[in-house]
């Protein structure tokens, strides 16, 4: 016969397991935003051809899942602001100062490749969108890439408006899987995998990651900032699942954009 206390017990298990039910389901929501979407379909294919990153870029589906078979990249609808006006010299190269609570991580842009990426990341500097805001994706299989630049921090937000893609084909054709290297180093734009989607977030390649050619790649992180980002790795994502908030914490504390 059950007790008094065992039931209470049992209910007690039953409502903590319908917490963390509906507490993942939030978080595979909140990841269906502005993201790269499809890291963990790359991961079906890489195992079904040969168990081998297929990326958080990469899928059709998702967004912002890379342990998720097949996502959806469904973002909110961007805002109706207009881009910001060109205010840069579309013949210089740029560096982007990432202050953050992990160490200093700074990357070089090149406005003659990506005008219209590098002059929404000036203005936006600037204005310190950027600063006091957390990097808020880590993935540590399939693709390897730290997400930062949503002032929310939930993988949502963006500026209010939306760039073109740009340098799509910087990284050389597609193999049969359609995908290309990102190599380590890269820094590319997120998107919710519609063209012409990309805001403000932005993700920080710490290793060689096979990715489908439709994120704009447009800096390249210096030696000290790629070994930031490499320690952050280490420790991996704060649940220990392959794609998920890093158990580091990374806040930009102050991003700065000057001309080279």
């Amino acid at each position: 016969m059950v007790t008094s206390d065992q039931r209470r017990r049992q209910l007690a298990r039953e409502k903590y397991q319908r917490q963390q039910q509906r507490r993942a389901e939030a978080r595979r929501k909140s990841r269906q935003r502005w993201a790269v979407g499809g890291a963990a379909a790359a991961v079906v294919v890489a195992t079904l051809v040969g168990l081998v990153v297929g990326g958080v870029f990469d899928g059709k589906d998702t967004k912002d899942a890379a342990a998720e078979p097949s996502g959806s990249a469904s973002a909110p609808a961007p805002g109706k602001s207009p881009s910001p006006p060109m205010t840069i010299d579309g013949k210089a190269k740029y560096t982007f100062d990432l202050k953050t609570s992990a160490g200093d991580v700074k990357f070089e842009m090149d406005a003659a490749k990506t005008p219209q990426t590098v002059n929404s990341f000036k203005t936006l500097a600037d204005k310190g969108f950027f600063d006091n805001t957390k990097c808020h994706r880590l993935v540590t299989g399939g693709i390897y890439v730290l997400q930062c630049g949503d002032p929310q921090g939930t993988g949502s937000g963006g500026p209010g408006y939306t760039i073109p893609d740009e340098n799509l084909d910087a990284l050389g054709k597609p193999n049969e899987q359609g995908q290309v290297i990102y190599p380590a180093g890269t820094v590319a734009m997120a998107n919710t995998g519609q063209p012409g989607t990309g805001g403000s977030q932005f993700f920080l390649v710490y290793k060689d990651s096979p990715l489908a050619p439709t994120y704009t790649p447009f800096g390249k992180i210096d030696p000290a900032g790629l070994k930031v980002l490499e320690d952050v790795a280490k420790a991996g994502t704060a649940d220990g699942a392959p794609d998920g908030a890093p158990k580091t914490p990374v806040t930009i504390q102050k991003g700065t954009v000057t001309k080279n």
